[in-house]
C-alpha cells in the first residue's frame, strides 16, 4: 500500500505522509509535516510546517490547520474548520516594521482522539479539544473542551455530552449523572473534574 498525492496538490518532499492517505486537489502540505495511515486531506486544505497528524484522520475541503497544531487519532476536521496559531496577530510591531517568523511565538490546537469539528468552526489557540468530543459547525472554541462534550456557540459552550458514535447522550430518568447513547447503547457518568476547577467530565462507564 502506498499513499496518493493529486497532481496539483503541493507536499513537501520533507513531509511524511503515510501510507493509505490521499491528499486532494489544491491542497499543500508544509515542510516536516507528518500524516498517518489512512488519512484524507481535502481540496484546498492547508497543513502547516511540523504538524502532527494520527492515523485515520479526515481534513474536509478548505481546512487550515497551522502550526505546532497536534491532531490524533480518528480526528475529523470539517469544511473551512480554522486552527489558530497565533494569541496576539498583528501584521507589524510597534514601529510599523513587518512581521517575521522570528517576531512572534506560534502556539497550538491540540485535537484528541476521535473528536469533530464542525464546519466553519474556529478554535483559537492554545486550546485542546478533548477525546471524542463534538464543535459544533460555526463554533468559536476559545477554552478546553472536555472529552465527550458537545459544544456550540461564539464562544462555544458545552450543551450536552456525546458518545463514540457521535450521537447526543441521553441522560437515565432513573439514574441522575448517567448518560445512555440512543445509538448504541453505551452508557457514560458525569462526575467533577477533581480540582479546583468545578469543571464536570464525563467517563465511560464499565460493562
Amino acid at each position: 500500500m502506498t499513499h496518493r498525492i493529486l497532481p496539483s496538490a503541493q507536499v513537501d518532499p520533507s513531509a511524511e505522509i503515510g501510507d493509505g492517505t490521499t491528499v486532494w486537489d489544491l491542497a499543500q502540505v508544509r515542510e516536516d509535516a507528518r500524516l498517518g495511515t489512512g488519512c484524507i486531506v481535502g481540496r484546498g486544505a492547508y497543513v502547516g510546517s511540523g504538524v502532527r497528524i494520527g492515523d485515520n484522520v479526515k481534513l474536509q475541503n478548505h481546512a487550515l490547520v497551522y502550526e505546532p497544531a497536534v491532531l490524533e487519532d480518528g480526528v475529523f476536521v470539517g469544511p473551512a474548520v480554522v486552527l489558530t496559531n497565533d494569541r496576539e496577530p498583528r501584521s507589524v510591531d510597534p514601529d510599523g516594521r513587518l512581521k517575521r517568523g522570528g517576531d512572534w511565538e506560534a502556539v497550538g490546537v491540540h485535537v484528541a482522539e476521535g473528536a469533530s469539528l464542525g464546519a466553519r468552526s474556529v478554535c483559537v489557540a492554545p486550546v485542546r479539544i478533548g477525546r471524542w468530543a463534538m464543535v459544533a459547525a460555526g463554533a468559536v472554541v476559545t477554552r478546553d473542551v472536555p472529552d465527550f462534550a458537545l459544544v456550540a456557540g461564539v464562544p462555544a459552550r458545552r450543551i450536552g455530552w456525546v458518545g463514540r458514535a457521535g450521537a447526543r447522550l441521553t441522560e437515565l430518568p432513573d439514574e441522575p449523572g448517567t448518560w445512555e447513547c440512543p445509538r448504541t447503547g453505551a452508557r457514560y457518568v458525569e462526575t467533577a473534574a477533581g480540582d479546583d476547577s468545578g469543571t464536570t467530565i464525563l467517563m465511560e462507564k464499565e460493562a
